[in-house]
């Protein structure tokens, strides 16, 4: 099945639908002009659902990556850890 059979194709079944929905979602074609979803509550109420998490997620803020003193803090512990490991193995007969 392609993006167009989706479209145009008026006897989909729900599952060939749905199939397609991560492809039609990402190419971010108006998923409204699907001729199943005239015929098909169920899949019209999940493109909605879909739609309304999407829109949601977006409103998400960014995540930020940490400062560089914090990887250089992590970079310091594990090297202090490393050098202890070392140490107590050195010490062992």
């Amino acid at each position: 099945m392609t993006e167009r059979s989706a479209l145009n194709g008026k006897d989909m079944t729900c599952e060939e639908f749905q199939r397609q929905l991560p492809e039609l979602f990402e190419s971010g074609v108006d998923l409204e002009s699907a001729p199943h979803l005239r015929t098909c509550e169920n899949c019209a109420a999940l493109v909605r659902d879909l739609q309304y998490i999407a829109a949601q997620a977006k409103l998400l803020l960014p995540i930020k990556d940490p400062s560089p003193a914090v990887w250089q803090k992590i970079r310091r512990t594990l090297d202090d850890e490393q050098d202890k490991q070392g140490s107590a193995a050195g010490e062992r007969p």
